[in-house]
C-alpha cells in the first residue's frame, strides 16, 4: 500500500446544506414509516384479542381506551394520514409534477398542516359522533 492520498473529492457534509422543509419532511416521512410498523402490530394485537374471547378483548380494548392508548391511537393516525400525504407528494413528483423548488417548498408545508389538521378533525369527530 503507498502512502499517496486519494484524489477522490469527499462527500458533501450536511452542514453545507440549508435546512429545508421538504428536508424536514422526508425525514418525518420514514420515521411516521417506521412508526406505522409498531402500530400495526398493535392493531394485530387487538385483531387478535377480539378473536380470542371476551376476556382478551376487554384487556386490549381496556388499553386502548386509556389515556395512553388514546395518545398512542392520536400518534398511530397521525402517522399514517402523514404518511399517506407524503406518498401522494411523491407519487406526484414521479408523475413529473410539482417538482418546482418552491412547489415542493410549499407541498411539504401542506402535507405537515393538512396532516395535523386532517387528524384533529377526525378525532373530533370520533368524539362528537363516535
Amino acid at each position: 500500500m503507498s502512502d499517496v492520498k486519494s484524489a477522490r473529492p469527499l462527500s458533501p457534509h450536511l452542514s453545507i446544506y440549508r435546512f429545508r422543509p421538504t428536508m424536514a419532511m422526508s425525514i418525518v416521512h420514514r420515521i411516521t414509516g417506521a412508526a406505522l410498523y409498531v402500530g400495526t402490530l398493535l392493531l394485530v394485537w387487538w385483531l387478535v384479542a377480539a378473536a380470542s374471547g371476551p376476556d382478551a378483548f376487554a384487556t386490549a380494548s381496556g388499553f386502548f381506551g386509556s389515556i395512553i392508548g388514546q395518545l398512542i391511537l392520536f400518534g398511530y393516525s397521525w402517522a399514517l394520514i402523514h404518511h399517506m400525504l407524503g406518498g401522494l407528494r411523491h407519487f406526484a413528483w414521479d408523475m413529473g409534477y410539482a417538482d418546482s423548488k418552491e412547489t415542493s417548498t410549499t407541498l411539504a408545508v401542506a402535507t405537515l398542516i393538512g396532516s395535523v389538521t386532517l387528524t384533529v378533525v377526525l378525532w373530533l369527530g370520533i368524539v362528537i359522533f363516535g
